[in-house]
C-alpha cells in the first residue's frame, strides 16, 4: 500500500511529519487546511483506523504503525494549547 507522509505546523509554531501507511488520508487532510486541534485529532483517528482496517482486509493484520503515528498526535497534542489552529503544510 502507498503510504503518505504529512506535515503539520501545530498551534507552537512546531512543526511535524506524520505517516499514514495509506492515501486514505487524503480524503481527511488537503495541503493549506487549517483547523482546531482538536479537530486535527479527530480526523487523524478516524484517517489512521482506516488506513490501517485496509492494511487489515488487504494482508489480514492491523498496521501497528498507524497505531504508533495516533498515539503520538494524541501525545503532542497534549502539549499544545486546546484553542489553536492545526495548519496542513503539506501532504
Amino acid at each position: 500500500m502507498p503510504e503518505v507522509i504529512f506535515t503539520v505546523e501545530l498551534p507552537d509554531g512546531s512543526k511535524r511529519e506524520c505517516y499514514s501507511p495509506s492515501t486514505v488520508v487524503f480524503n481527511y487532510f488537503h495541503k493549506g487546511d487549517e483547523m482546531s486541534l482538536t479537530e486535527f485529532v479527530s480526523r487523524s483517528r478516524r484517517a489512521l483506523t482506516e488506513a490501517s482496517e485496509r492494511v487489515r482486509a488487504r494482508y489480514g493484520f492491523a498496521c501497528s504503525s498507524a497505531a504508533d503515528q495516533l498515539e503520538q498526535i494524541e501525545r503532542f497534542a497534549r502539549t499544545q494549547p486546546e484553542e489553536g489552529t492545526v495548519r496542513i503544510l503539506s501532504i
